[in-house]
């Protein structure tokens, strides 16, 4: 049965406790950001629910979340395409978003770790 949901302010005060996580704005809503890139935001789409969250994560662990509680999560054709996933904030209860929030956190460190770095500005290699 559906609860009162969770407010974007619990979604804040979990996520704030991540290192590198910043509050921004995002087509004029708040949202959470690390290291440039999305983490965390209302779900703005028209084919999302009311009170639904947008999460960046890895597609593998979308897929998983969604089998497991497809009563919380779930993803819309808009949505599928990128790898997040759309949490139901009147279903989800403070530990399964915090552990969500950690492990779309570790997704975002692990993508900016494995970015490669880029060359040298204003190095021409040698003809020699």
């Amino acid at each position: 049965m559906p609860r009162k949901p969770l407010e974007f302010s619990a979604v804040r005060d979990i996520a704030s406790k991540l290192p590198g996580v910043e509050q921004g704005f995002i087509h004029g809503a708040p949202s959470l950001k690390l290291g440039g890139k999305l983490l965390a935001c209302p779900a703005l789409h028209k084919s999302a629910e009311p009170d639904s969250l947008v999460v960046r994560i890895g597609i593998p662990e979308r897929k998983k979340l969604i089998s497991d509680e497809p009563d919380i999560y779930y993803v819309t054709p808009h949505y599928s395409k990128y790898p997040m996933v759309l949490v139901r904030l009147s279903h989800v209860d403070r530990a399964s978003l915090r552990r969500l929030l950690r492990s779309a956190w570790t997704f975002g460190s692990a993508k900016k770790a494995t970015k490669p770095k880029s060359r040298e500005v204003g190095r021409r290699p040698s003809s020699r």
